[in-house]
């Protein structure tokens, strides 16, 4: 049964620089890296060697724990280079890229004839597994855990991040296709989450329930999601799906071909002409941003959101789970006496000596700058303001960073991930790295509870 979700704590980021609602096709990249760091917790086990021949869904390496997962090439071409960091570590596979494209024949299946059985033995064979994730611990789906619901989150909230309404029309065909599949390897529900106010393809499909959701940031998150519609209890697993993954999974079974296209939101302060661009998974950032124009010289590029994307460079390349390209200033310079002066040009939670409450569309352009460097926790109550989880997250961070399993698992470390505490780590003013701790946390259960 559907239930509208309203999302009261937390804080919507507005900025400058949002993507217009134009789509153009990217250059062309030369050379595409697939990075097993997107896909954490996995060791790679290299299949494809250097100066091989690969077509587009030819597997590159495998799990070493679970050698029929699969990861995949997202184009056809020649593998110029494993690059290897410290231990030999596989930091990236990059593929120089063929002018004409080929693809891998996965055949064209009749979901509504296969089997769940059968349709999870296709997706990991095609290597379209890894898009499948689960909670807890923010991990690739173990495929021989079955899930009691699927969660899919269609609504954004995050700043300057791509509108699904806007990215997805049209292909309700694929949406339909992969549900149908999902619906099969699951129990329960597939839960689909919309905007109140949106224009969602989701909303005609079949196989699906779907939940209106609204509320500022972070209602669009899947977690909160998730906790509003079906909690995870220990020993309860859920798993979670992007819809342009999904996009992706149903083309894969409609046409038999691993098309890893993404039309990802160029946004951010620092881009002349923000709007969307059709590009692969992988691609290097320079073919999409300069196609825009950069304003300045001083910038940062992020693969993902300006919350909780990957520091790339304007040489990077983007991230396999991500659908956007943030460019904001560099925030390199320090205000003098910035801490005790009247702030109107900054968003914050607090009304101290700040103003933005007052002005709750204004929109802001932001560069990089932390105001302030890292120190112990303070108690503000800031984090409890912007946190809608019925967790307490202070006491929560304080359990992961002196790993205390037992305090963990009480204060409902199963139902988090790293994207849950961004907007706690925007509004701290002890600059703790939230994220980043709330991932060691999470590591460090999956391996002592499993």
């Amino acid at each position: 049964m559907s239930k509208d979700i309203r999302i009261r704590k937390g804080l919507d980021i507005k900025l400058v620089g949002e993507a217009e609602k134009i789509t153009a096709d990217a250059t062309k990249s030369n050379v595409y890296a697939i990075k097993p760091d997107d896909f954490h917790g996995i060791v790679p086990k290299v299949i494809a060697k250097q100066g091989t021949e690969v077509k587009a869904g030819d597997p590159l390496f495998h799990s070493k724990s679970n050698e029929n997962m699969l990861f995949p090439s997202s184009v056809s071409g020649e593998i110029v280079e494993i690059i290897r960091g410290a231990k030999r570590k596989i930091l990236a596979f990059k593929i120089l890229a063929d002018k004409e494209q080929q693809y891998a024949d996965f055949a064209v299946k009749d979901v509504k004839a296969m089997s769940g059985e059968e349709i999870k033995t296709h997706l990991l064979a095609s290597g379209c597994w890894p898009f499948i994730k689960q909670r807890p611990y923010d991990v690739i789906a173990n495929p021989d855990v079955s899930p009691k619901a699927i969660f899919i989150s269609a609504y954004v909230t995050a700043p300057l991040a791509a509108d699904f309404d806007y990215v997805l029309a049209g292909k309700e065909q694929e949406l339909q296709t992969a549900v149908t599949a999902l619906n099969k390897l699951t129990e329960g529900d597939v839960h689909v989450s919309v905007g109140k106010k949106g224009n969602s393809p989701f909303t005609g499909l079949d196989n699906i329930t779907v939940h209106s959701v609204s509320g500022p940031h972070p209602a669009g998150n899947v977690g909160v999601q998730i906790a509003k519609i079906d909690p995870i209890n220990k020993g309860e697993v859920v798993w979670v799906v992007t819809p342009q993954d999904l996009v992706i999974i149903g083309e894969l079974l409609l046409t038999g071909k691993f098309n890893a296209e993404r039309v990802v939101a160029l946004a951010g302060s620092s881009i002349k002409n923000p709007k969307y661009f059709r590009t692969k998974i992988g691609a290097e950032v320079s073919s999409v941003i300069y196609d825009s124009g950069v304003k300045d010289n001083n910038i940062r590029v992020i693969s993902g959101g300006v919350l909780t994307g990957d520091n790339v460079k304007p040489d990077g390349n983007l991230g396999y789970y991500h659908n956007a390209i943030t460019v904001i200033p560099e925030g390199d310079d320090y205000e003098l006496f910035g801490w005790n002066k009247p702030i109107f040009n900054k968003i914050s939670p607090s009304r101290a000596l700040t103003f933005s409450w007052l002005f709750p569309n204004k929109k802001y352009d932001l560069n990089t700058n932390t105001n302030g460097e890292h120190r112990a926790f303070v108690v503000t109550g800031n984090y409890e303001e912007v946190f809608p989880l019925d967790i307490y997250p202070l006491q929560l961070l304080k359990a992961c960073a002196v790993n205390d399993l037992d305090a963990m698992e009480q204060l409902g470390m199963y139902e988090v991930a790293p994207e849950d505490f961004a907007l706690t780590e925007f509004v701290c003013v002890s600059k703790q790295p939230h994220q980043k701790i709330i991932r060691e946390g999470l590591d460090l259960m999956l391996k002592e509870i499993g």
